[in-house]
């Protein structure tokens, strides 16, 4: 299939739909708390999973550590798509993976997602804080029809703003909340000169989540340890071990192993090649289907476990990203349609798509946010051997909800003593 032409994108900013979401730690738990039917989760599971990879593939073309939020950019474009129309909707249903008759299911899942979190958070055993609000230009004519869908399948609240005569003290205050939303891990999502005079209106997603590993690694175990970079070159680095109980696999060329966070709701997911360095390889052979082949029907076994701790921050501009996906018409102030969005004739189009996510891994647990502006411009058997799982080179690692299956955060670690950055 061939891809799109790149076009050029306009500098400058009419409406912004800013998503900033996330921050997880996990655990393992098999039971569904989603509301929407079988069908709708399955499918739902399937257009975050698919789009996941394609952003991984997108994304790890250096050699660098890499982590980001796919539901974070999953929402803020499908919260863009929902006021788009025609071609331009397509295209952008086409990049999320969505059926062009499955829109409704589509929101409708993602607002099943969102409820399945606060149902979580609602247990006390982790801490969850999450938020949906919109910033329009004061006295903007929002179509009401697109609010309300805004207001059913992801809770909005509407905060009007100055763009046109306080655009500064906007832009801070969007992040501000975008600060106090992820307890100050995403700062400054949006840099000087991404609103203008011209914006009409962010819409902003937020969320916090942090656990604890359900059995935490003894800090008095974890040692400097020789991390595998690439041949010839090593890093000392905190090498955490436990000898428990995990959900692990041997997949041939590969381990992966889970690690449940208390409530057993969310888990982290390791996939560690068996070659020091065939990372490269991995990546080459991953789609969304072998990763859920790799990292589903985990059976629980004691296991040496060791990982290393690591903490890095990975910004980007999705600008290219998107439209090399073939998300070009909604770049393309001619071409996009964003008719949905607004009551009058004003052509909107996005100018900037960028994205941050942290994410800090220890001894006791994980922490993670992430942050997504979509920036739119106007116009008992026999012992057996207890399986060794070092992951002392190169690895893949996603956060999912075990509930759904749902990618929350996915990432590599190359050099755990690199923060990014």
């Amino acid at each position: 299939m061939n891809k799109p032409k790149k076009r050029p994108i306009p500098m400058n900013n009419t409406i912004i739909i800013l998503l900033s979401l996330l921050c997880v730690m996990l655990a393992a738990t098999r039971s569904d708390a989603s509301g929407a039917d079988a069908e709708t989760r399955k499918a739902s599971l399937h257009e975050n999973g698919a789009f996941a990879v394609d952003l991984y593939h997108q994304l790890a073309v250096t050699d660098s550590n890499l982590f980001f939020s796919p539901y974070s950019i999953e929402t803020a474009l499908s919260m863009t798509m929902s006021g788009a129309g025609n071609r331009t909707q397509r295209q952008m249903a086409d990049v999320l993976h969505v059926r062009p008759d499955a829109m409704a299911e589509h929101h409708t899942g993602l607002s099943a997602f969102e409820k399945q979190i606060r149902a979580i958070e609602k247990k006390g055993r982790v801490t969850i804080a999450s938020s949906n609000s919109i910033w329009p230009q004061k006295d903007y004519p929002l179509a009401p029809s697109w609010l309300a869908l805004l207001k059913r399948n992801y809770g909005t609240s509407v905060t009007p703003v100055d763009y046109i005569g306080e655009t500064e003290k906007t832009r801070l205050a969007i992040n501000r909340r975008v600060e106090k939303d992820t307890k100050n891990r995403i700062q400054e999502l949006l840099k000087p000169g991404i609103l203008d005079p011209l914006t009409r209106l962010a819409l902003v997603n937020a969320v916090y989540f942090k656990g604890d590993w359900e059995h935490p690694f003894d800090k008095n175990r974890t040692i400097e340890s020789p991390f595998h970079i690439r041949p010839g070159t090593t890093a000392k680095t905190p090498l955490m071990t436990r000898i428990g109980t995990f959900g692990y696999a041997d997949r041939d060329s590969l381990q992966v192993l889970e690690l449940p966070y208390t409530g057993r709701d969310l888990s982290m997911v390791v996939v560690l090649p068996k070659e020091r360095f065939g990372l490269k390889t991995l990546e080459k052979s991953l789609t969304p289907e072998r990763f859920a082949l790799w990292t589903s029907d985990l059976p629980e076994r004691r296991v040496d476990a060791s990982i290393p701790k690591f903490r890095t921050t990975s910004s980007f501009r999705l600008d290219k990203t998107l439209q090399e996906l073939g998300m070009t018409d909604a770049f393309d102030r001619n071409l996009a349609d964003f008719s949905g969005m607004v009551k009058n004739r004003d052509r909107l189009y996005i100018g900037a798509v960028v994205h941050k996510a942290f994410v800090d891994v220890g001894e006791e647990g994980t922490e993670a946010a992430a942050a997504t502006a979509v920036v739119m411009q106007l116009k008992s058997m026999m012992p057996v051997p207890v399986p060794v799982f070092r992951a002392d080179h190169p690895f893949l690692f996603a956060i999912r909800e075990n509930g759904s299956g749902r990618l929350l955060f996915m990432g590599r670690v190359c050099d755990p003593t690199s923060g990014g950055e």
